[in-house]
Parts: C-alpha cells; sequence; structure tokens
C-alpha cells in the first residue's frame, strides 16, 4: 500500500525505516500501557482485589501519563528522539516488571501509576517522523505511526490472554498472567537496545532544531502567554480531580493527610510553572516578537479540545468497553474483550486514513467531518441496549471508532506543521489533553451509567467542532533559524 509516491510501506531504507522503527517502539509502549486491561478478572482474582480497587488501577494507569507527556516533549526538543525514545523503553520495563510481581493491591497500584510515564513515547515519535518527512505526506505518515503504534492495545486484548492460559495450562503454573505481563516489559527493554542502534534524529545534511530556553512553551504575544497559563489549567484540573478520586472521599488509596499534602504540592507545582513560563516568556511584554518568527498558540488551543474528545474517549473506552459487552449482553469476559479488541483494531486504519484525507484535502476541513462523525457515533453508543444485535452492537462501536481514530490521525496531521523547534512541546501538550479526557471520562464513568457516560463524550465531540472554527488552515512556512545565524523557511503546505 504506497497512498503517495514518497511512502513505500514495503520499504525499510531511509525515512521508511525509521517510520517502522518508530511505530514500532510506539506499538510496545501501548503493549506495556494496557497490558493489565485483557487481564483484569484474572488479577482482580488472584490479587484479592474489589471492583473499587480495579477502577482504581485503571484511573491511576493513565495519571501520571499528563505529566509525562509534557516533560518528555521538552526534553524530546532539547536532546532529540532517539536517546529519550531508547531511555524510555528501558527505563518502564521496571515498573512492568513491578507489577508482574505485585502481591496486593499496593503494590499494583505503585506499578500501574509509574507505568503510566510510558505513555509518553508517542510524543517522542512525532518529533522524529516530523523530521523525516515532507508536509505533503507527514499526515500519512504520523498516521501510521500514531494508528499502527495504537494498535499496541489491541494486540495485548487479543494476545495476552492467550499467553496466560498457554502458561497456566501447558506449564501448570498459577498466575500465568504475571508471565504475559514480563514479556512485554522484557520486549520494550530488549527493543530499546534495537531502537538506539538504528535510528538517528534526522536525515543527514538536516538541522535538528531545539528551543532557544527550556523549562515552559515559548510563545510569540502577550495574547497567547495567558491563553498559554489558561491552557494549563485542565491539566491541574485533571491531577487535583485524581487526587480526590485517591483520597478518602473516593476509593480511600491516600489518607486525609496524604491527599493534602498532593493538593498543596499540585498547587506549589503551577506557581512554579506559571514563574516559569514567564522567565521564558517576559521578553513579550518588553518587545514584539518580529512577525516572520510568530506562530498562533490558538492552533494548539484547538488541538488540545479535540485530542481531549479522540484520544481522551479512546483511552476511557478501551478502558471499559469489555465490561460494557460483558454487562450489557451477558458474555464470558474474555469472548466480550475480544469483541471489544475490534474497537482499538480499527486503529490500523483509521489513523492514517485520518492523516491521509488532511494531507489530501486539507487539514481543518478534515477535522471538521471527523469530529461530526465522532458526536453521532458517540450518541449511537449511547442508546445500545440488550434488546440490540450484539453484532449490531459491535459494528456500531467500530464505527464510531472509525471517527475517534480517524480524528486523532487529523490532529496530529497538523501538530508538527505549527512550530518546527516546539513540535516535542506541542505534542506534548496535545496529547496531555488526550490523557486528562481520559481522567474526567473515567471518573464520569464512575458516577454515571454506561448511556450518560456516551453522551457527554458526544457532548464535548460538539464543543471541540464549535472550537475548530477558530482553527486556520496551516499555510506557507516556519521560518527556524539555524545556529549559525542563518535562516531556513520550512514549507507547511
Amino acid at each position: 500500500m504506497s497512498t503517495q509516491a514518497g511512502i513505500k510501506i514495503f520499504s525499510f531504507n531511509g525515512k521508511m525505516k525509521v517510520l517502522h522503527l518508530s511505530w514500532m517502539a510506539f506499538f510496545i509502549t501501548f503493549a506495556v500501557w494496557f497490558n493489565h486491561a485483557p487481564l483484569l478478572a484474572v488479577i482482580a482474582q488472584s490479587l484479592g482485589l474489589t471492583n473499587s480497587e480495579i477502577k482504581t488501577l485503571l484511573i491511576l494507569n493513565v495519571a501520571l501519563t499528563i505529566p509525562a507527556r509534557i516533560i518528555i516533549g521538552m526534553l524530546t526538543d532539547k536532546y532529540g528522539p532517539k536517546i529519550i525514545y531508547s531511555l524510555l523503553l528501558a527505563l518502564c520495563s521496571i515498573p512492568c516488571f513491578m507489577f508482574a510481581l505485585a502481591e496486593n493491591f499496593q503494590q499494583a497500584a505503585l506499578a500501574r501509576f509509574l507505568l503510566g510515564f510510558i505513555g509518553a513515547g508517542f510524543v517522542i515519535g512525532i518529533r522524529l517522523v516530523s523530521e523525516w518527512f515532507p508536509a505533503n505526506e507527514l499526515g500519512t505518515a504520523e498516521g501510521i505511526y500514531g494508528g499502527w503504534g495504537n494498535f499496541g492495545s489491541a494486540a495485548a486484548a487479543m494476545s495476552l490472554p492467550l499467553i496466560a492460559l498457554f502458561v497456566s495450562d501447558y506449564f501448570g503454573v498459577e498466575d500465568g498472567w504475571r508471565y504475559a505481563v514480563g514479556l512485554t516489559g522484557l520486549m520494550s527493554l530488549l527493543f530499546s537496545v534495537v531502537f538506539y542502534l538504528n535510528v538517528t534524529d534526522t536525515p543527514k545534511g538536516s538541522t535538528y532544531f531545539k528551543p532557544k530556553q527550556t523549562g515552559a512553551m515559548e510563545v510569540t504575544s502577550k495574547g497567547d502567554f495567558f491563553l498559554l497559563l489558561l491552557m494549563k489549567l485542565p491539566m491541574y484540573g485533571a491531577l487535583t480531580l485524581l487526587t480526590w478520586k485517591l483520597s478518602p472521599e473516593g476509593v480511600a488509596l491516600f489518607s486525609e493527610q496524604s491527599a493534602i499534602i498532593a493538593y498543596s504540592a499540585l498547587a506549589l507545582l503551577l506557581i512554579i510553572e506559571v514563574k516559569q513560563t514567564y522567565k521564558v516568556n517576559g521578553h513579550l511584554f518588553v518587545k514584539d516578537v518580529p512577525e516572520i518568527h510568530q506562530y498562533k498558540f490558538k492552533q494548539v488551543a484547538v488541538l488540545n479540545i479535540l485530542y481531549f474528545a479522540t484520544f481522551g474517549s479512546e483511552l476511557a473506552v478501551i478502558s471499559m468497553l469489555p465490561l460494557f459487552f460483558a454487562d450489557v449482553f451477558s458474555l464470558d469476559m474474555v469472548y466480550a474483550g475480544m469483541l471489544a479488541s475490534l474497537y482499538a483494531f480499527m486503529n490500523l486504519m483509521s489513523r492514517p486514513g485520518g492523516g491521509w484525507l488532511s494531507d489530501k484535502f486539507g487539514r481543518k476541513k478534515t477535522l471538521l467531518i471527523l469530529t461530526a462523525g465522532l458526536a453521532v457515533g458517540y450518541f449511537a453508543m449511547s442508546s445500545i441496549t440488550s434488546s440490540w444485535p450484539l453484532a449490531l452492537a459491535v459494528i456500531t462501536a467500530m464505527a464510531c471508532s472509525f471517527f475517534v481514530q480517524a480524528g486523532e490521525g487529523a490532529v496530529f496531521a497538523a501538530v508538527p506543521l505549527i512550530k518546527r523547534r516546539l513540535t516535542g512541546q506541542i505534542a506534548g501538550m496535545t496529547g496531555a489533553y488526550g490523557n486528562v479526557g481520559a481522567v474526567v471520562y473515567l471518573t464520569v464513568l464512575s458516577m454515571v451509567s454506561y448511556e450518560i457516560f456516551f453522551l457527554v463524550i458526544a457532548a464535548t465531540a460538539v464543543v471541540g467542532f464549535i472550537t475548530l472554527l477558530f482553527m486556520e488552515e496551516p499555510r506557507g512556512t516556519i521560518t527556524e533559524v539555524r545556529e549559525d545565524g542563518s535562516v531556513e523557511l520550512i514549507n507547511v503546505n
């Protein structure tokens, strides 16, 4: 399949080699990140977990990814994707092994919380792929990276229960789930070496542009400075929501005192981040940035909101869909898990399709159509009841999934076209909004029926559609300055 002359799927040379190794790295991060989801029933039985503790593990799994994507985005822009992806894959194998060896809820909870960091791997590949592909191929390339990598969660859902069963039956070992989970950690550790030895940050002779300052995202106008601060608040809101969920008012994983310490730490972090943002951007209040070097942060803000609705809902739905099918249609959990994996299975074609449509028909127009489809899709899912034929419910979930994942592909077809040297940070912030969405949606799920849960997602998609009207189609060039002071113009058409 070659959607454009420059993208030869079966080639493993040059930019295609980098693309293939990037999606493989992302695939492994997602397999590790969601290695617990298809095994939840047996893990709960093995560790003696309550329903409340199971839901807590689901929330903890996405919690740390919010700050992690911001941090990893900054580190990627500063040090390059090669070293950061390799380190992430290696280091995150440790909490994966911790989870495989957990003996109680507290140990499992700590491991799942730390594993949230591996969810930041996605951000690294966005910057790496943007260095290797021109603008007219970028949506398709990023879509392949995101879609095929995202398929790691579906692959885990389909394969890990079978591996766990095989280990238990063939070797007569109790808790085969531990070996299945541990295997994903081993894959992550080994692939970190493969990735490091085979990837470079840019094609030979190209410049890797780095931010002028690190510690906060650069913006180029006073209005954008205040919009940046405003866009930080939902991330802290989500972390506050998580703290509340883990406090005595929620599942009581934290004591009252621990919760107060966590709230205070978040408030302090916000103050520090505001000061750091002013330190990096305070010059805007003294003199204007020349127009040639400006970019519009509102583009980032719109994409953040869209990723909240698309990837945020995908993360939440992947986590709950097996239980949804099992509850509504009274299915065995293994069968329900396999049916639910079809939602994530759509990633193989949907996300590259969203990127390809963006390359061909324009970023804004594609996003408008896909966001409208997203709202309709979740509205349809809200009406699924036990009276529906099971096949129709599965087809509805897969149709909705197409719009969700094609929308994600279209969002990240636009992200690298805003400001090249900040691509890691922009991808990090937009990616973090996906996790903010997941935290919000999973918290909503813990309080309401399945029907209301799907309707809430549909409503946020409508909000996303309205904000999209303020987005501008990327055109012209991005201006970047080389270390020797010369200017490079990067085409975004």
